[in-house]
C-alpha cells in the first residue's frame, strides 16, 4: 500500500492446521531436504503420518495414535520413525506466513499440537547415532603448525627484557632490564634507610610511593612502615597521593642549614 502498511492475506484463515515440536535432528533434515529439491517440486514430500485407531472404540478419541516416517534422512543411522503426542488443551493460535516478497498471509488455525518423540523401534539405530556424534566430536580438528619465520623469536616474551621491536626496524630502542619484584629487593639497614629518606626530602618537599620505590629500591611494604613513622600522606589538596616529613623531622632536616 503507499502509506507503508501491509496488508494481510486471509483466504486461508478457516483451515485447520497441526502445530508440531519435533526434535532439532528432524528439523535440519527438513531443511536440507527442501534445500537440495527439484526446482519443478520445491515442496517435495519429507514424511507422512500414519494413523492407528482401535476398531472396537472409533469414537474414543484416546484410542487415535499417530505416528510420523520420514521419507529421507541424513545419515544412515537417523531414526526414521516417531511417536506423535497430540494435545487439545492449549492456547488457540493462528498460522502466518511471509513470503520473499514481504506478504504476509494467514495460513489457517491450530486444531491439533503435537509433540514428536522417537519411537521405540528405532532404539538402536538413535544409539548408533549417538555413538556417532560421540566419536565425532573426539576427533581433533586443530592443527600444529611450523612458521618459518627468522623473527619468531621476538613472539616469545623475554624474561627481564621490555621494548621489545622487530629485528628489521630502523628506529631500535635499547633493552631495558626491568626491575625486580619487591621478593628480589634486599632490605637495607632501618637506620641506613631513614638516612636516605631525609637526604632525598631534601631534595623535594613531596615524594609519592612508587618515586620512592625506585629512589631506594627497597621493598614497598617495608618501605611503607617507615614512612609511617616519618611522613605524613596527603589524601587531599595540591599535593594529594603524596608523602611529606613529619614537622618535627622537617625542622631536623632543616636545622643545619640554619647554622
Amino acid at each position: 500500500m503507499e502509506d507503508g502498511r501491509s496488508v494481510l492475506e486471509t483466504g486461508r484463515a478457516e483451515r485447520s492446521v497441526w502445530l508440531m515440536k519435533c526434535p532439532p535432528l528432524v528439523s535440519r533434515s527438513w531443511k536440507s531436504a527442501a534445500a537440495s529439491a527439484d526446482p519443478s517440486n520445491p515442496n517435495p514430500a519429507v514424511g507422512k503420518v500414519v494413523l492407528s485407531l482401535d476398531p472396537l472404540r472409533p469414537d474414543d478419541p484416546s484410542s487415535l495414535q499417530f505416528k510420523m516416517e520420514m521419507s529421507q534422512t541424513d545419515s544412515g543411522n537417523t531414526p526414521k520413525s516417531y511417536t506423535l503426542n497430540m494435545f487439545k488443551d492449549f492456547v488457540p493460535m493462528c498460522v502466518v506466513s511471509e513470503s520473499n516478497q514481504g506478504k504476509f498471509s494467514l495460513e489457517g488455525k491450530v486444531e491439533h499440537k503435537f509433540d514428536m518423540e522417537l519411537h521405540s523401534e528405532n532404539f538402536s539405530d538413535y544409539g548408533k547415532l549417538c555413538r556417532e556424534r560421540t566419536n565425532k566430536a573426539m576427533i581433533k580438528t586443530r592443527q600444529v603448525k611450523v612458521i618459518d619465520n627468522d623473527n619468531g623469536v621476538l613472539m616469545r616474551p623475554m624474561p627481564g627484557m621490555v621494548a621489545l621491536v622487530p629485528s628489521g626496524s630502523k628506529d631500535k630502542k635499547k633493552l631495558t632490564p626491568t626491575k625486580g619484584s619487591d621478593a628480589k629487593r634486599t632490605r637495607r639497614d632501618r637506620r641506613e634507610l631513614e638516612n636516605i629518606i631525609f637526604k632525598l626530602f631534601e631534595r623535594q618537599q613531596n615524594w609519592a610511593l612508587k618515586q620512592l620505590v625506585q629512589e631506594t629500591d627497597q621493598p614497598e611494604q617495608f618501605l611503607k612502615e617507615i614512612l609511617n613513622d616519618l611522613c605524613v600522606y596527603n589524601k587531599r589538596g595540591p599535593n594529594q597521593g603524596t608523602h611529606e616529613l613529619k614537622p618535627e623531622y622537617k625542622k631536623s632536616t632543616e636545622e643545619p642549614d640554619s647554622m
